[in-house]
């Protein structure tokens, strides 16, 4: 019997004897569960993984997230000493192409401290062989609430908010009900409904009968920690996800098995499961910490302002074979049918005085 098999009899076995499983729940030991979770033992990045992230659709994303943190760093005044802080980093991609870009400002490198959170052994190991050879050396922590708050703090959260799960509520006829996880008499998973009990607020906007509202309870924690990590310490936390800009219902759970839509229930483990990232609900939670926040860009719009554009000439420039290959990765970026328009970026930070890059009109 496979780990994938172990899991979902395990959560089919615990769904039995406990009741059903809220969908955060579930989607929280499928992608994290230490014997079976799909992190924990088998995370697939890339073109012929399960799923491709910005950073390995071009080495321009990472570069130009790097000249961010630098000009960041500028604004805050060039401390001599803050911390460059990396969460879900995957196969560490975007950090290799981040410092690679900072080594063009003196300074910047060498009064950093490189500093990564992840829950995962098999991607810290992919993120130790991607870093080996660059100019710093990576610590990793645990959680947000590791880093000290004695130097200013310059955050990147790239496709993190969308692993963080929600909840799924029902509007019926009836009223409200939760959307949880059951088990079949044959020990298949399926979807049900139960009784709400506790921890849900009915949203100020109209939802029609059968839609979702989704509400994570950890996305708010991440926003709400990172509001008192920028207030601590000063800085900027830069979050980038696929996810929605303003409250809406829907139904946003996914998993992606080589790069296809997969049943989320039918093979616990071995896909990945996503929900979207809920910015107003994150930036909202940093806001009651006193830590102020950007609105939110398209992705698209965000790397323009960046100057992926002239980049991607400098690139073809220099590299005149790949021209076209350049051409694809940056619509692949920014492209409305793309990437440039369902992902979205926004900041958190303090000082209110701090401009941040981006965010300059």
């Amino acid at each position: 019997m496979s780990e994938a098999e172990t899991l979902k009899a395990r959560l089919a076995r615990e769904i039995a004897l406990t009741g059903p499983m809220t969908v955060a729940d579930y989607v929280t030991r499928c992608l994290h569960d230490p014997k079976g979770g799909y992190y924990a033992s088998r995370p697939d990045l890339g073109a012929r993984g399960d799923f491709i992230t910005a950073p390995l659709v071009s080495q321009m994303f990472g570069e130009l997230i790097g000249l961010w943190a630098v000009e960041t760093w500028n604004r805050l005044g060039a401390p001599e000493r803050f911390r460059l802080v990396e969460v879900g980093p995957g196969d560490g991609t975007l950090m290799s192409d981040a410092l690679r870009a900072a080594r063009l400002v003196p300074g910047f490198l060498e009064a950093c401290d490189l500093i990564l959170i992840e829950p995962s052994a098999p991607l810290r190991d992919l993120q130790a062989r991607a870093l080996a050879d660059a100019d710093l050396s990576p610590r990793w922590v645990r959680s947000l609430t590791a880093i000290e708050t004695d130097a200013p703090v310059i955050l990147i959260a790239n496709e993190v908010l969308d692993c963080m799960p929600a909840r799924q509520f029902v509007r019926t006829d009836g009223g409200w009900a939760e959307r949880r996880i059951g088990v079949t008499d044959e020990g298949d998973l399926m979807f049900g409904l139960t009784a709400i009990s506790g921890g849900f607020q009915k949203p100020d906007f109209e939802i029609a009968p059968g839609g979702i509202l989704e509400i994570s309870d950890q996305q708010a924690v991440f926003g709400r920690d990172l509001g008192l990590l920028m207030k601590a310490a000063s800085g900027a936390a830069l979050l980038i996800d696929y996810g929605r800009a303003r409250p809406e219902a829907g139904d946003t759970l996914q998993a992606l098995r080589r790069h296809q839509k997969v049943d989320p229930l039918a093979t616990p483990g071995e896909a990945d499961l996503t929900q979207w990232a809920d910015f107003p609900l994150v930036l909202e939670a940093a806001v009651r910490t006193g830590a102020d926040v950007t609105g939110s860009l398209p992705q698209g719009e965000f790397l323009r302002r960046l100057g992926i554009e002239a980049r991607a000439e400098a690139l073809k420039a220099g590299r005149p074979a790949a021209s076209g290959v350049i051409a694809r990765q940056l619509d692949r970026l920014t492209g409305d049918d793309q990437m440039g328009t369902l992902f979205k970026a926004a900041a958190i930070f303090a000082p209110r005085s701090l401009v941040v890059p981006g965010w300059d009109a």
